[in-house]
This record gives C-alpha cells, structure tokens and sequence, in this order.
C-alpha cells in the first residue's frame, strides 16, 4: 500500500475512489437506519402495533449496531478490516430481504437487529480505514466528506422510502438500499486496501460479549420503560446493563489486551467528544423518529410529503459539513460542535414552540434546517477528535466509538424519546376519555387500544364511525402531548452537550498540545 506524502498529511493511492466506496458503504448502513421512521404508521396499521412495538422496530436497527459495534471494531483491528467490510454488506442483503417479507411485528424487529449487527461489520471499518490510510488535515478533510455525506444520506432515507411508499407495499423501504448494497460490495471487494495498519493483539472476546449484554439491555430497558406491566422487566434489564457495566470495566483493566483501552478513552478528547457525540446524533435520531409520526398523524402529510419534507435537513448537513473540516483546523474541535449544539437548541426549540395541529410547512422545514446546519458543524469534529486520540493500530476502537455515538446516541435518546411520547400520548389519551361525557361507554379493552397508539385508535374509529372524528381529533391531541415531553428533554440533552463541551473540552491550543503528547506517547 503506497501513500502520497504531503505536508497536510498522507493519503492513500487513488483517494477519491477509495474514499468514494467507503462513504458508499456507509451510506448502504444509514440509509437502513432511517427508511423505517417513514413506514412506522403503515407498519402500525398493517399490525396494529403499540407504540411501544414502533418504538422497537424504529430503535432495532440502531440496537444491533450500537450492541456489536465495539466487539466487531476490534475483530477488524485483529482479522482485517476489509474482510469485515465484506461480510457486513453481503449479511445486509438478506437482513434486508428478510424484513421487507416480515409476517409479523416481531419478525420485523428481529430482521432490524440483524441488519444493524450486519452494519456493525462494515459501517465501523469505514471510519477505521480514514484513519488508518488519511492522516493531517487530509484525514480531517476526509472525516468530513464521510461525516456530512454519511448524515446528509441518513436524512435523505425517508424521502426514498416516502416515494416507494406511494405506489408499493411498507416492505418496500426496506428494499431501497440493495442495488447500493451490491454496487458497494463490489467496489469494496476491488478498491479497498487491505491490512492496514491493523494489529497483532488477540481480541478480547469476554469483553465483547459483554459490551453487547450492556448496550442491548440498556436500550431495551429505555425502551419498555413506558408498557403497562412491564415494570419488572425493565428493572431486570436495567440490573443486567448496570451488572455488564461493572464487570465491562473491571474486564479491561485486568485484561492483557482490553477490548477497550481505559487509558485512551479517560484522555480529554476522547471522552468528551465521545459523550457530546450521542447527544448530536440521537438528536438527529430523534428528530426523524417523531417528526415523521408529527407529520403523518397530525398534519396529514402524505409518505412522500413527510419524506420530502425535511429536504432542508441533508442540503444544510452537506453544505455545513464542507465547512466544519476548515473551522475544525483552525478553531479546534471545541469551537465548532459548540456551534452545532446552538443549531440543534434552535431546532427543537422550533419543534417544542411551533409544531402544533395545522402549521405551515415554513415551520416544519426551519425545524430541520437548523438540525441538518447543528449536525453539520457538530458531527466532523466529534469523529476527528476520536480518531486522532487513539493510535492508528487501534483505529477499530476509535471508530467503533464513532458509530457507537451514532447508534447508541440514535438507540438511547431516541428510545427515550419514543419513551416519552408513549407516556405522554397516553397520559392525554386517558385523561381525555375520563374526562368525557361518554367516558362510562367506554370498555377497558377498547381504552387500552385508544391509548396503545395512533393507529390503534384509528383502528378503534374505523369500528365506531359515528365517533371516528372525536377518536381522530383526541388521539391528535394525544401526540402532540407525548411529542411536547419528547421535545423538552431533547432541549434539556443539548443544553447538557453544550455545558459539556463548553467546560470540559480543552480550548484549540490545549487541544494542539494534548493530541501531540498521545502521538508521542503512542509512538
């Protein structure tokens, strides 16, 4: 493998088609992750699910990804991170046939986890090759490419998967990426470099299995917090993820080779940006998550109209994150996410503030243009302040934690979002029908399922046609209770990412200073 010296860093022989193939794979994995936010009120129609069982299969791609992606980060370091390229794109074929022909909710879910395990194969070994072939501000200017295309295309699914539900089936969204898919593995298979940089180490399969227990019973958890009658389970899968958390790390301070280096991840810029990252981009998560629910239940949009409707999102991430890579090298990565976060406050203040039944779509389209602007400046400094605190032979570490940022941040705070809206639907939903005149007609079974979720009342309606518009008007009024709670803890999480960064993330010289002496201690 030959590399282009330079003054601005290092870059591996034909670049541009190097790096071209590895944004597309990442883009085959962030297309998968947003298609299914569109297709939740077909998907609760065709099922009648709660909204507990959308909240799962919108959070189960994320979940799968977020649960192996430090294992599988490590098996790249060690075994080669192009085998694993490969593997992650071929698995992602059937994951995806699987769920488009899903029988039931539940299968559903399962094909999700398993596209997201395929995906934690490939989507973290794109970030660890940038490192491990970019170096200087070449890989800064990578990242960003990588970053801001990666996002923009994540933003960009529910418009595909909005137009293919104009004229097919639910299952057809989540057919959308396998032409990429097949293009992908192909490049990958020709163009990408093969072990680079990689390691010699035995993986830590012990610690690896247990950051898995962890992550998935934490999402979990977060997730059936909100059912009726779950209360027990939760609390078993909050003890488990409290339990794999201890042993986790008591496991990588005794381990010889630890799956993940204690010692790296307490640096300054690791941590924080590590911690600042899950607020951006479940933020992201969440906003697609629940205002694609917004859109359809309450303002009537149709698929492709939600779809296409948050257009300012991707347009915004891509034009801001050319930018960030320039603002990143000369005003450091705490100056610029800090200018992200203000974007994204903004946003889902717009969203708490001016979202309500019968808004203009200027409204709908300033929310996600402030998104896409705050995950444009936020996202390219977050990655590059990962990958330059680690050593390149740990690269597997650095950008399983990237993806983790994006997948746990999209699993958690999206859950918990989902989490709230649930509470709050509900909550409203109960009090409504208490609160009406008919409230003693009214049985418990077809209480439960007006305040199941959306399309559980309007199932309920299409049963009772006489009350169908009262059912319709309080389930609307219904959402927009849950997505008000989902909103403020959304601005509460950004203003806690701001105080983050703003107080604990070195200033620009401090940053020079710190990444320099790991460089020279790694070395």
């Amino acid at each position: 493998m030959t590399a282009t010296p330079a003054a601005s860093g290092t870059a591996p022989a034909r670049s541009a088609l190097v790096l071209g193939t590895l944004i597309l794979v990442a883009a085959v994995a962030n297309l998968n992750l947003s298609v299914a936010n569109v297709a939740l009120p077909s998907i609760g129609r065709a099922f009648d699910s709660s909204q507990t069982m959308l909240n799962l299969i919108a959070v189960g791609y994320s979940l799968g990804l977020a649960a192996s992606v430090l294992y599988l980060g490590a098996v790249g370091d060690r075994y080669g991170r192009k085998l694993l390229l490969v593997l992650g794109i071929g698995l992602s074929v059937p994951a995806c046939l699987l769920a488009a022909n899903a029988a039931s909710d539940v299968m559903l879910v399962l094909a999700r986890v398993l596209g997201g395990v395929a995906a934690g194969m490939a989507y973290p070994t794109t970030l660890a090759l940038i490192a491990a072939l970019w170096s200087g501000k070449r890989r800064t200017k990578a990242i960003a490419m990588w970053s801001g295309i990666g996002g923009a295309v994540s933003a960009l699914g529910p418009l595909l998967a909005g137009a293919a539900l104009q004229r097919f089936w639910w299952g057809s969204v989540f057919l959308l990426t396998l032409p990429l898919a097949l293009v992908a593995l192909i490049l990958a298979w020709r163009n990408v470099p093969a072990h680079v940089n990689e390691t010699t180490e035995p993986v830590d399969n012990l610690g690896g299995v247990l950051s898995v227990l962890l992550v998935a019973a934490l999402v979990l958890g977060v997730n059936f917090a909100p059912s009726p009658g779950a209360g027990a389970a939760v609390a078993g899968l909050f003890l488990v993820a409290l339990a794999a958390a201890v042993a986790f790390v008591l496991r990588q301070r005794r381990a010889p080779n630890p799956l993940y280096d204690l010692k790296v991840a307490s640096r300054r810029t690791f941590w924080v940006a590590a911690l600042a990252g899950i607020i951006v981009f479940g933020s992201l998560m969440g906003s697609l998550f629940i205002g694609q629910q917004f859109m359809q239940n309450v303002l009537g949009y149709t698929t492709l109209q939600s779809g296409a409707a948050i257009l300012p999102s991707p347009l915004l991430m891509t034009l801001v994150a050319a930018r960030s890579a320039k603002l990143v090298d000369r005003y450091g990565s705490r100056f610029t996410p800090l200018c992200g976060y203000g974007f994204l406050l903004l946003g889902f203040l717009t969203m708490l503030l001016l979202w309500h039944e019968g808004i203009p779509y200027w409204r709908v389209g300033l929310a996600y243009a402030l998104v896409g602007a705050g995950i444009g400046f936020a996202g390219t400094p977050a990655s590059r302040a990962l990958t330059n605190s680690v050593p390149v032979r740990r690269a597997g570490m650095a950008s399983g934690t990237a993806d983790l940022q994006r997948d746990l941040g999209g699993a958690v705070i999206q859950s918990m979002l989902g989490a709230l809206l649930t509470a709050g639907y509900a909550a409203s939903f109960a009090r409504q029908i208490h609160q009406s005149p008919d409230a003693a007609r009214v049985s418990q079974a077809t209480e439960s399922e007006l305040q199941k979720s959306f399309a559980g009342a309007e199932q309920t309606g299409h049963r009772y046609p006489d009350y169908a518009t009262q059912i319709t008007h309080a389930a609307r009024e219904a959402f927009l209770q849950g997505d008000r709670w989902a909103y403020a803890a959304a601005v509460a999480a950004n203003l806690i990412g701001i105080a983050l960064v703003y107080f604990a993330y070195p200033t620009h010289a401090e940053e020079t200073r710190l990444l320099a002496s790991y460089q020279s201690s790694d070395a």
